[in-house]
């Protein structure tokens, strides 16, 4: 099969297609025919040599989602049968003709989205759900501030907050960028460019925010948060270290800081999270209340292509790999 191999840490240009034999699926695996694949930051990250893959993922092959068809199924899998139609969060493999996935980690391709919609929903919707949902305890009625509105998650984060009831606010770098996120049901979007968040936001009080930037962005957060707020952290783009932190101001407003990240989590863990997202965002999707955006397509050849789109960041929503083998 061939598959997008990074031959070396670097620059876009070090992903290049390679043949690769087809991966044999163990006993709780699929092996899917992969139609499209999503990109994501932390492919850019590895591809860099800066995150390294679990143990058990492929070492050179980047791709954490991907959609398709099953093609052959491990001896203990029982819920998928061969020629179904699944997207899924994977640990690594992604960019290529056949990648495997476990089994409690697929989804089925939602009613009414086609195969390359459905491959931008596995990684951002098993983040915001986790994040923003189980760590960060959102509810209706709940002020939500999100960072990089225009981003996968932002974009996931965002019309999910709306759908199930919160006062949705988020940060972007553009006009249009924050045009994009109104018409996905923000309630106020900040060009950061333009504007200073906190300014705008301080006589409102946010409960739950998640962050993807860190650095400046960590202690405008925390003095954001009303009483009882929760500051969840799913990145650290400009850096994990601040000068000072008041932790006094933490304790008076008892306020919760925590954050995650998905890629190394134990299996069942995943398959967990995949059933709760099944029952509770799934409905969502396939009765019209949620939009995947794809930003561009590109061929699994140019991947680089892709890549380079990603870190230049003048994407709105998705960008997504299609396998037109």
């Amino acid at each position: 099969m061939k598959a997008v191999v990074i031959t070396q840490p670097g620059a876009p240009e070090v992903l290049q297609i390679r043949e690769t034999d087809i991966p044999k699926p163990g006993a709780n695996q699929v092996l899917i025919k992969v139609y499209a694949a999503g990109v994501n930051r932390p492919d850019v990250y590895q591809r860099k040599g800066n995150y390294p893959p679990p143990p058990g993922a492929p070492k050179d092959i980047p791709g954490l989602e991907v959609a398709g068809i099953i093609e052959q199924t491990g001896d203990l899998v029982t819920d998928w049968k061969i020629g179904d139609r699944v997207c899924a969060l994977l640990t690594g493999g992604g960019y290529a003709e056949y990648a495997l996935a476990h089994a409690g980690h697929c989804l089925p391709v939602p009613r009414g989205f086609d195969i390359v919609q459905a491959a931008s929903l596995p990684e951002t919707v098993f983040t915001v759900w986790h994040n923003v949902f189980q760590r960060g305890a959102l509810q209706a009625g709940e002020n939500f501030l999100v960072h990089g509105g225009s981003s996968g998650i932002g974009i996931t984060a965002i019309q999910l907050a709306k759908a199930f009831g919160a006062q949705v606010f988020t940060t972007a770098g553009t006009d249009e960028k924050c045009r994009a996120c109104d018409e996905l049901g923000a309630d106020l979007s900040i060009n950061y460019k333009k504007e200073e968040f906190e300014e705008v936001l301080k006589n409102i009080g946010i409960d739950v925010i998640l962050d993807m930037v860190g650095g400046s962005y960590i202690l405008k957060n925390i003095r954001l948060l009303r009483a009882d707020g929760r500051l969840v952290f799913i990145n650290m783009m400009d850096g994990n270290k601040v000068d000072h932190v008041d932790f006094g101001l933490i304790m008076k407003n008892r306020l919760t800081i925590t954050g995650s990240t998905l890629r190394n989590r134990e299996p069942e863990f995943k398959s967990k999270l995949a059933g709760e997202i099944k029952q509770h965002v799934w409905p969502l999707l396939e009765n019209g209340k949620f939009k995947a955006v794809i930003s561009h397509q590109f061929p699994l050849s140019e991947a680089a292509r892709a890549h380079t789109l990603m870190e230049d960041s003048g994407h709105i929503g998705k960008i997504i790999l299609v396998n037109n083998g």
